[in-house]
């Protein structure tokens, strides 16, 4: 059967409608199943967002009331995103084993669950252990979500409908925010860091949904289980993906090395070294998240147009530029810092719309799973390091000048790609 023709069959398969244009056209080429897919993992991404911006978020009350330096509480993070490289293999070998809806299943109740245990930690070490097995589940939740949607996507609208699912991450943070406004309001600080953990448990719902209507892509099962190397650890790392792998994993790195110094450090930053009130931070931050959920939504665009490739580079081009800006206004000048939160957000997010896509159809079916939880979340617990190293030489340097490192993370962003192909328009096999 020609190219053509699987195309056409799978369209058919999925329920695609004849006019696939407009704004929602990439929705509507999903289909039933495909929109349930979606929403599934739209969910699931957005409450790992919320999970996991709920310790940055209250990092200040946690190093208060455990007696923490800079360096402890840089920690945490790092142990999360370090353990989500683990949770990061595990799941996606188990996405192309037992299916990407179980997966999906695994990894959400898991990071739902030590979330919830964080917030009956009775001191740092109990935290931090909580914590790391947290990251298990964080780890794997966006690589399963983002293949199961991708493989229901069309090559046409793949690129603005993994950047759909990408933008949950905005959502999430988001309701992070307001949830830790109003807590933080109306509890004490000692108490209120509990609280916010416990607000974790609200995934456990989206598993029963999950559960209930959602299924894999059943031409992608069929390839998947008719391949006897599925979920082979080894398999990534074969001649003829070595290379992928390697560049890929970099990529990851660097990208995320960037982002997660920011997502972790500029809450303190606001607080300590610009001195903005619970309330203030809050609507800092919202303008920061807003620019990120529109960034998500046009870079899933731009990476269908321009290819994944350039998409990638111009945003890590444009969010280095970002970050030595934000970091560099005078005192006495937080109404810029307003103004700039807003293209901050915007170019640190649009880099990854193209992730989800790009990660997808540098693997063969039998390998996705595999080959995206691999380098996504070993490239996640490796750039772990850039936060820590900002904790440690925030006493010396402050917060400002050491998120200078995150800039240094899309420098590599950008020599990573080098080694890649562009995959713009390639069918999943």
């Amino acid at each position: 059967m020609s190219s053509t023709r699987t195309t056409k069959a799978t369209a058919t398969a999925h329920g695609e409608l004849p006019d696939a244009s407009g704004p929602f056209g990439w929705l509507r080429a999903l289909g039933p199943r495909g929109r349930r897919a979606f929403g599934g993992a739209f969910g699931g991404y957005a409450l790992d967002s919320y999970d996991f911006f709920t310790l940055p978020l209250g990092m200040v009350a946690i190093a208060a009331y455990f007696g923490l330096d800079k360096g402890q509480t840089g920690l945490l993070t790092t142990v999360t995103l370090v353990v989500s490289a683990v949770g990061g293999v595990l799941a996606g070998i188990l996405a192309d084993r037992i299916g990407r809806v179980r997966a999906l299943m695994i990894t959400v109740g898991t990071y739902a669950l030590f979330t919830v245990a964080c917030g009956f930690a009775p001191n740092y070490e109990t935290l931090l252990v909580f914590r790391a097995l947290q990251g298990l589940g964080f780890g794997g939740e966006w690589a399963v979500g983002a293949i199961l949607v991708a493989e229901y996507a069309s090559a046409r609208h793949r690129g603005r409908t993994l950047g759909g699912v990408q933008s949950a991450w905005a959502a999430g943070w988001a309701l992070a925010v307001i949830v830790y406004t109003l807590v933080f309001q109306f509890a004490e600080p000692d108490s209120a860091w509990r609280i916010l953990f416990w607000t974790g448990a609200l995934p456990a719902l989206l598993v029963v949904w999950v559960r209930r209507n959602v299924e894999d892509a059943p031409e992608a099962t069929a390839a998947r289980t008719a391949a006897p190397e599925r979920g082979s650890f080894a398999g990534v790392f074969k001649p003829g993906l070595l290379r992928v792998t390697l560049f890929a994993t970099l990529l990851s790195t660097g990208v995320q090395g960037g982002y997660y110094t920011l997502a972790t450090w500029v809450p303190t930053y606001l607080k300590t070294e610009r001195g903005l009130t619970v309330v203030g931070t809050g609507g800092y931050l919202t303008l920061l998240i807003s620019g990120a959920f529109l960034g998500y939504l046009t870079g899933g665009v731009l990476t269908d147009r321009l290819g994944r490739k350039k998409n990638i580079a111009l945003f890590a081009v444009l969010s280095a530029f970002c970050i030595l800006a934000y970091t560099n206004i005078p005192e006495g000048a937080n109404g810029l810092l307003l103004v700039l939160g807003f293209p901050l957000g915007f170019c640190m997010s649009a880099i990854f719309s193209g992730f989800g896509s790009f990660l997808a159809e540098l693997y063969p079916t039998a390998l996705r799973g595999t080959g995206q939880g691999l380098t996504y979340n070993t490239g996640r617990a490796v750039g772990a390091l850039f936060p820590t190293l900002v904790g440690f030489l925030a006493d010396s340097w402050g917060v400002g000048g050491a998120l200078v490192f995150g800039a240094v993370g899309y420098g590599i962003a950008v020599v990573a790609l080098l080694g890649l192909p562009e995959t713009r328009g390639r069918e999943l096999v």
